[in-house]
């Protein structure tokens, strides 16, 4: 039978107004999710859990009935993080104790920017550069600037020398070492 506006085909199956396809859930109602959200102080990821949805789903519900969604600082007092105190099996457990105890060495490159050689070079290059991008030239941004090795920080005798160091911004810097860079600049 083909379709025809303005003639129902049966009206015993076709939906009424006010009705919907997929059962009603307790969280499409506005007094059942704030008890559960803002009174009992359920996460998302909880009530996502009980009704097998997205917490993206959940989210959507609290938008669509105006509940406010919890601050990251509110949601971290009430996460719970494990053992307080000493009933916490890793309590006290610092230096040699900890499992993850590597005998006190500190990884090489973190020692190396750690180290004072590493901030006189970085002393030396942003005046060298004007605290500006090599590349672009344009001044320090928001997301700062990078210094960047043209001889790769694996040589050692070139970590900390102030002529194997550039001033990027994130952008350059990415494509410098991306496959765009075909002439290699600021790279050997």
């Amino acid at each position: 039978m083909k379709f025809q506006k303005g003639v129902r085909s049966s009206p015993a199956t076709e939906f009424k107004k006010g009705q919907h396809w997929r059962e009603p859930k307790p969280f499409w109602n506005y007094d059942w999710l704030y008890l559960e959200y803002i009174e009992k102080q359920r996460t998302l990821e909880d009530i996502a859990a009980q009704f097998e949805v997205g917490v993206t789903a959940i989210g959507y519900w609290l938008d669509k009935h105006g509940i406010r969604g919890r601050s990251t600082q509110e949601a971290r007092t009430l996460k719970k993080w494990g053992s307080p105190g000493t009933s916490n099996p890793m309590f006290g457990k610092t230096g040699s104790k900890n499992p993850n105890w590597k005998g006190g060495i500190t990884a090489e490159r973190q020692a190396v920017y750690a180290s004072k050689e590493w901030k006189a070079a970085v002393r030396i290059v942003y005046n060298r550069d004007g605290a500006k991008c090599r590349k672009c030239k344009k001044p320090k941004t928001r997301n700062g600037l990078d210094l960047h090795h043209i001889v790769p920080f694996e040589v050692k005798e070139k970590r900390t020398d102030p002529d194997n160091l550039v001033l990027l911004c994130k952008t350059c810097h990415g494509w410098v070492h991306s496959r765009k860079n075909k002439r290699k600049e600021y790279r050997v």
